[in-house]
Order: C-alpha cells, then sequence, then structure tokens
C-alpha cells in the first residue's frame, strides 16, 4: 500500500510540474484531460475540503414583503403597474374560491378529484416575470399560472367534469389542466415527469436561436426522484434556458421534509450542478418576481439554467384523497392562515397604497361564486367526448393496431350497448 502511495504521489508531483500547477497550498493552472479542476486549491487540512453536517450554514431567503405586508427595503419593490398587482390579488383570491367550490363538489360525487393550492397561490408573481411564450412544465399546485394567462373558470370546469369542451377531451384527471395556446403544457400525474422533458424542450429553444425559456415547476418531493437529477444534470452541462422553480411546502403527500433530506433543503443542490440558486419567501410575491425575473434573464441571455427554491407551507389536505389532520398540526396550519397567508400580505400592501378595499372584494367572492355555481351546473350537463377520442392525438394518423383496437371497441358496444351510457357521450 505505501509503495502504491508513494508511486501515486510521484506521478501527481510530476504531472504537477509538467502542468505547471502550484501543488503546495495554490491554486491549479490547468485543466488535465478537460476536467473542472482550474481554480481548486491544495490544502494539506482535510477538514477544510469537508462540510460537517454539524457545521452546516443554511441559504437565507430572500424577501421584500415581510408577513404583513411592510416592504422592507423601497429598491427592491418591483416595477409591476397597479393593473398587475391587483390582477394577482384578484387571481389568488379566486383561486381560493374555486378549491372551497371544486372540493365541495368532489365530496358530493360530481367530479372524480381535485387538488387544492392554497397556501401557495404567490407563485402567480412567477407567472407575471415571464414573457407569454415561454413554456410551462407544471406539476399540480400551479394552475394560477395558467389562469394569469387567460384560462378560464369555465375551461376548469370543462376540464373536471372531462366534457366535450375540455382542451383534453376527458383524457385526463381533473386538475391536470394545459393549453397549446397559452403554452402550457399537459400536467401528468407521475411524480417529476416533468422535470427532464423540460430541459429538453429549452434546448431545442436554445438550438433554434429563440429568445425564450422554460420553467419547470415542482414541490420537495418531486426534488428526491432521479429524474430530478437527470434534469438538472442535463440543463447545467448542455446550457438549456430553463428555470427550476421549487415549491417546498413542507410535505411529499404525508411525508416531511426532514423525512425527505438532511441538506440544506433544494437550493443547497444548485452549486453541485454549477447552477445559480435562489432561496425565495413563497408567499411573497415580490421577491418571487424578483427572482423569477432575474432567472429569465439569466436563462434566455447566458444559456445557463436557474434554481429557485420558494419556501411555502401547505394549508390544504395533498388532495381529495387525503386527509392533512393525520399528520400535519392543525393549530400551526390555523396560525399560517391568520398570519402568514400570502392573499394577506399582498391585500395589506394594496390596501396601504389605496388599490384593493373590503367591498371590492367583496364584490369579488360574489362574482366568482356565482360563475362557479352556474358554471358547474353548465359543465356537469355538456356531453361528453366522442369515443373516437380514445384513439386520436397520440399518432399523426392511426396506426393499423389502433384502428383494429377501435374497431373491436365499437363492435363490443354495439352488442352490449345496453350496458354503456352511451346517452352521455357526443353522438
Amino acid at each position: 500500500m505505501a509503495s502504491v502511495l508513494v508511486r501515486a504521489v510521484r506521478s501527481c508531483t510530476r504531472l504537477c510540474a509538467a502542468k505547471n500547477w502550484t501543488a503546495h497550498g495554490r491554486s491549479l493552472s490547468s485543466n488535465p484531460g478537460g476536467h473542472s479542476w482550474s481554480g481548486i486549491q491544495y490544502t494539506t487540512d482535510m477538514l477544510a475540503g469537508s462540510s460537517p453536517h454539524k457545521q452546516q450554514v443554511f441559504r437565507p431567503m430572500y424577501q421584500v414583503l415581510d408577513h404583513t405586508g411592510k416592504v422592507l427595503d423601497a429598491a427592491q419593490v418591483p416595477d409591476l403597474s397597479n393593473t398587475q398587482l391587483v390582477k394577482m390579488l384578484e387571481l389568488m383570491i379566486t383561486v381560493g374560491v374555486m378549491d372551497q367550490q371544486l372540493y365541495k363538489a368532489q365530496r358530493m360525487g360530481l367530479i372524480s378529484f381535485y387538488m387544492m393550492s392554497s397556501g401557495e397561490e404567490a407563485v402567480v408573481a412567477s407567472a407575471a416575470a415571464l414573457a407569454h411564450d415561454d413554456m410551462v412544465f407544471a406539476q399540480y399546485r400551479e394552475p394560477i399560472v395558467l389562469y394569469w394567462r387567460g384560462y378560464t373558470i369555465d375551461q376548469v370546469l370543462d376540464q373536471s367534469f372531462g366534457n366535450w369542451l375540455d382542451l383534453a377531451k376527458g383524457r385526463q384527471m381533473p386538475v391536470h389542466f394545459g393549453s397549446k395556446d397559452l403554452h402550457f403544457q399537459f400536467i401528468s400525474s407521475p411524480l417529476s415527469t416533468q422535470m427532464p422533458q423540460a430541459p429538453g424542450y429549452a434546448y431545442g429553444i436554445k438550438l433554434s436561436g429563440k429568445k425564450n425559456c422554460v420553467i419547470c415547476y415542482f414541490g420537495d418531493g418531486a426534488a428526491q426522484e432521479g429524474d430530478a437529477h437527470a434534469a438538472m444534470n442535463f440543463a447545467s452541462t448542455r446550457g438549456c434556458p430553463v428555470i427550476f422553480f421549487c415549491r417546498n411546502n413542507g410535505y411529499a403527500i404525508s411525508t416531511p421534509t426532514h423525512d425527505q433530506y438532511a441538506g440544506d433543503g433544494i437550493v443547497s443542490r444548485g452549486p453541485g450542478y454549477g447552477m445559480e440558486s435562489i432561496r425565495v419567501d413563497g408567499n411573497d410575491v415580490f421577491a418571487i418576481y424578483n427572482a423569477t425575473k432575474h432567472a429569465r434573464e439569466v436563462a434566455v441571455n447566458e444559456h445557463r439554467p436557474v434554481l429557485i427554491e420558494s419556501m411555502s407551507y401547505r394549508l390544504g389536505s395533498h388532495s381529495t384523497s387525503d386527509d392533512q389532520t393525520g399528520y400535519q398540526d392543525m393549530n400551526i396550519v390555523e396560525q399560517w392562515k391568520r398570519e402568514y397567508h400570502p392573499v394577506i400580505r399582498l391585500r395589506n400592501y394594496l390596501v396601504e397604497k389605496g388599490l384593493w378595499d373590503a367591498e371590492r372584494e367583496k364584490g369579488l367572492l360574489a362574482a366568482v361564486s356565482d360563475k362557479l355555481k352556474k358554471g358547474l351546473n353548465r359543465a356537469r350537463d355538456e356531453p361528453k367526448p366522442h369515443l373516437d377520442y380514445l384513439f386520436e392525438d397520440v399518432h399523426s394518423k392511426l396506426t393499423p393496431r389502433l384502428e383494429r383496437q377501435k374497431r373491436e371497441m365499437m363492435e363490443h358496444i354495439k352488442e352490449y350497448k345496453d350496458y354503456y351510457p352511451l346517452n352521455q357521450h357526443e353522438s
């Protein structure tokens, strides 16, 4: 063993001399074999090159508005118009009403499934910082990003019921939204599916020369999947114009973050990929807007990915298939609703500016509730999509196998038509 070590040291010494490295407490001056060693210094202190967990330093969290809605640094207030600010608040309040009404609709058996966004509505600010034609790869708690771009309440309801007006033609679970016109990829149920897809799409943008980027939303749970590593590593090494936006809301369904990772959250992973990373207050629309705007500039102009970790707290159950009372402290949940909710923060700011008041909010709540009530009845009574759609939109032309499957299905339904609610579908 000793002789092997001596040979290794001698070999390193010869290589250092040949490459003009300074091997005694000095930095390397070249890249042997293409390795990214330039700038690394030698040391005889082993602990200087380690990161003991007991000495872990936590990345600070960027904030512009405190939890009461007071500005901490006037120079950090973004250049958003009054119209944009009011639109943000209106959408955040609207999402809250929709969460309540569609949650009830699922419990009544009107729709099969629903996922709430309560506590994470401030993500709308990231949408405001993007160009309209920047591509979005979402998870499932960012519908407000789609609403910002013009997706309507009626479209939400058509998708939730899977009727013939649904853009996905009834082939997706509720809240798995998408829109080609609004540059929002359809949501997939499997965790982190969108993560490797996003840098691939972004790489295509880079090759095309377009001045756009991709934003990929995901949760702290998705960050534990292998797809997250593959996505970030590909994006960094290929210089993809993509923003990785992690909504760290404290839970992956019922698994708290302390059971998901032992390090400093998700933001600490960025440097390992050579990626700029920013931690922001996920309840602060100004912090989210500024961070996303900066990330977009880096992605578009420098072709570098950026990681944003948005620290928030999930105030509802994971979905209608979950019961948060079994694992969350509901006293803490109620405290967050009273003191730290992103709607409270932005509302207080706008009230102080004279841009919002109780009467305006009362009118908005009434209008949204009325639209939802009427829309639920309408969407429920619309016919389901034609059965032909089961086989379309995968290939530009049906393959022989799909033609055979379609023919067999139609023959089966014709024979057993009394067992199928065909009158509920388009004729």
